[in-house]
């Protein structure tokens, strides 16, 4: 699918709450755009870089669509790309904060944040709308954790 086909259906299931800024649009994210437009045009992300992408795009892209993405990847075929989608889900991560963006980016050469002096940049909590099990699986952690220090 040409990035035009694929902007023109994700700008048709928008679904924007008029009372906040946050999209279902992943392009709307200006880190998810980096490294979107990063892969289409071929260049090496990093491992972190696939994971933060990986970990993000599962709630906005079709499964073939992100592996396709990664599966150019250097040291990444299909297979591999397919493994690394099934452990993410499986796992069923959370989309990484902003400071564990910017910890990863330093363990490689590519800039997953490209506005990592901006404090409000990358922060993909305030750009994109995430399911609401995210933010259930979120509150549940914070929860425990406080239940724990007690």
């Amino acid at each position: 699918m040409s990035s035009q086909n694929a902007n023109r259906k994700t700008e048709k299931n928008r679904r924007d709450d008029p009372g906040d800024n946050r999209s279902t649009d992943v392009r709307d994210s200006r880190m998810m755009a980096h490294l979107l437009d990063a892969l289409e045009d071929g260049a090496d992300i990093g491992h972190y870089g696939r994971l933060v992408f990986v970990m993000i795009a599962r709630h906005f892209m079709r499964d073939d669509e992100i592996v396709r993405l990664i599966s150019g990847q250097p040291g990444m075929d299909e297979t591999q790309a397919r493994v690394m989608l099934a452990q993410v889900q499986e796992k069923d991560y959370n989309p990484p904060r902003r400071e564990r963006i910017l910890e990863w980016q330093q363990q490689q050469e590519f800039q997953i944040c490209p506005e990592e002096d901006d404090p409000a940049g990358c922060n993909v909590y305030r750009e994109l709308r995430f399911p609401e099990q995210i933010y259930d699986n979120i509150e549940d952690f914070w929860a425990e954790k406080v239940e724990n220090e007690e």
